[in-house]
């Protein structure tokens, strides 16, 4: 058996008046997605409990098959892992966003998708700072990621971390458009995280980086946003859990620390740029060839959540039909070609387009293959899946059943 699985992140939304009262998901042009429900089923889960955040490091988590009310410790941790730093027991990951802040709301929570070399130049100028602070140069480490997207690192072997389980702090993606007067870090430990973030507007202000940036008409990077903190998550392998071994396609950290984390191999695609101008026919194309190699590929895209967190609902659309299109139309025929198989599409959690953010709900899931019988649905969208019979309430247990139904 060859399984595929499809992730377009945050492609789940509400019904948008523009389009009739169609979600985002009803209004694409997505014959590749709809035929698979034709020849399948149509469920909805939820991968977002409550009590956890709404966004992507939970959602991909559970969305795996793993339940993150047992499991997930932080996003930041799981981005460590990607980048292949180990943390030790009294080690903390935190998420730093570069960001633009302008009459203190979050104008930009990607400072307008700054470049990896000014964001690694910027980071370089943290550390200066910490470096010159007796107190906090032997713990605190600033770490370059890609864009926007970065980490620092908390070494609590001489010096415990101040932060505990108890520590909030509110992703920036979430406040886009809004005021951040609010939303800055709290509990224990956080006067550290807000104290770096004030340090960083006073050394960003007229950085080498911002001056060139706004030289040529792009947002300036004003401050570092601290959040995501945890510590690292243990997390059993993936063919130990079901059998399968997988591979992970992707742009993003996130998806490469879980897969790393998981066990899976991680494949790299030129072209893939964790927003709505990837390559998705690369990916595609990645995928299929990975099928040689492992009984499990999933492709993950970024570009509906990107496209969900800009209010750009025509480019929410495109973006979902380049992925009917480019990947799962192909990616479909591939299997089909090679005996037993399935696929499952499945968003990780809904980012509404009205208000920019990632919220907490079902997400509709399409599942068909070998022995995968099919239900009266015959099109992949928020409205079929909310009629279903077939529903996970815990999300993580969604992968035991498309890895085992009927097997």
């Amino acid at each position: 058996m060859k399984y595929a699985i499809i992730i377009p992140d945050g492609a789940a939304d509400e019904p948008q008046e523009s389009l009739g009262g169609k979600t985002p998901l009803e209004a694409a042009h997505t014959p590749a997605m709809d035929a698979l429900v034709a020849a399948g089923v149509i469920a909805r889960a939820c991968h977002t409990p409550k009590v956890l955040p709404a966004g992507s490091e939970v959602g991909n988590m559970s969305l795996l098959g793993y339940d993150p009310l047992k499991n997930f410790t932080g996003r930041a941790p799981i981005e460590a892992a990607a980048q292949g730093i180990e943390l030790g027991a009294e080690d903390w990951a935190v998420r730093c966003n570069l960001v633009t802040v302008e009459d203190q709301t979050m104008r930009d929570f990607t400072a307008d998708h700054i470049g990896t070399d000014e964001a690694t130049k910027l980071l370089a100028t943290m550390q200066e700072y910490v470096t010159a602070d007796t107190e906090l140069s032997q713990v605190l480490h600033f770490v370059p990621g890609v864009s926007y997207r970065n980490l620092m690192i908390w070494r609590g072997v001489s010096k415990p971390a101040p932060f505990s389980m108890e520590t909030r702090a509110t992703p920036p993606h979430d406040l886009t458009d809004k005021s951040i007067t609010e939303d800055f870090p709290r509990g224990p430990g956080s006067d550290v995280l807000v104290s770096l973030m004030e340090k960083s507007v006073e050394l960003f202000k007229d950085h080498p980086v911002n001056v060139v940036r706004q030289g040529y008409g792009k947002l300036p990077a004003t401050n570092v946003w601290l959040w995501g903190l945890g510590r690292a998550p243990s997390l059993q392998r993936f063919d130990l859990a079901h059998g399968v071994h997988g591979a992970m396609i992707t742009a993003v950290d996130l998806l490469r620390g879980l897969a790393t984390l998981v066990g899976w191999k991680r494949i790299e695609v030129e072209g893939a740029t964790g927003y709505t101008d990837t390559d998705y026919a690369a990916k595609g194309r990645a995928a299929i060839e990975a099928l040689n190699d492992v009984d499990l590929i999933c492709v993950h895209i970024e570009a509906p959540d990107e496209a969900s967190h800009e209010g750009d609902v025509q480019g929410k659309i495109k973006a979902i039909e380049e992925i009917d299109r480019h990947v799962v139309a192909p990616l479909v025929e591939a299997l089909k070609a090679r005996g037993d198989w399935r696929m499952m599409i499945s968003p990780d959690h809904p980012t509404f387009v009205r208000t920019k953010t990632h919220t907490h709900g079902n997400v509709p899931v399409a599942m068909a293959g070998t022995g995968i019988k099919p239900d009266e649905f015959t099109s992949y969208g928020d409205t079929n899946a909310a009629k279903s019979s077939l529903a996970f309430d815990e999300g993580w247990r969604t992968m035991e059943w498309f890895i085992k139904k009927n097997v």
